[in-house]
């Protein structure tokens, strides 16, 4: 199958399932979807992990995906620039700091407190 091939209908990034094929501009295939990297929260597509059939991970940025469909992915690159996207890295740790946490004590604590009251969260 290629991108000139019957993909199926073009889906959300949401729905885009492990395996899946993924394809060069040219048609090339260059491998397969390991992981689809986003902030689902924030409704944000980040890119795509590929199995890259030169034994490794390969990443694309969002931009380098030109269309997601139900049998495959196109990429923005040939297949030649495809062998030279990046291999992935590791995600940093986040840590989600609550302001409740920065304020022990004193007048910014009162307001702390003051503030969770009006809004209910205590």
């Amino acid at each position: 199958m290629s991108p000139n091939g019957d993909l199926g209908d073009p889906i959300s990034y949401m729905a885009l399932d492990e395996g899946t094929p993924v394809f060069a501009a040219d048609g090339d295939e260059v491998g397969h979807v390991t992981r689809v990297l986003a902030d689902e929260e924030e409704d944000v597509f980040d890119g795509i992990v590929i199995a890259h059939h030169l034994g490794h991970d390969a990443f694309a940025d969002a931009d380098q995906v030109a269309a997601i469909h139900q049998r495959g992915v196109t990429l923005t690159v040939s297949g030649a620039e495809a062998q030279s996207l990046p291999r992935p890295s590791p995600n940093p740790t986040v840590m989600e700091v609550d302001p409740a946490d920065t304020v022990s004590s004193g007048f910014g604590a009162t307001m702390r407190r003051l503030w969770d009251r009006l809004t209910g969260n205590y």
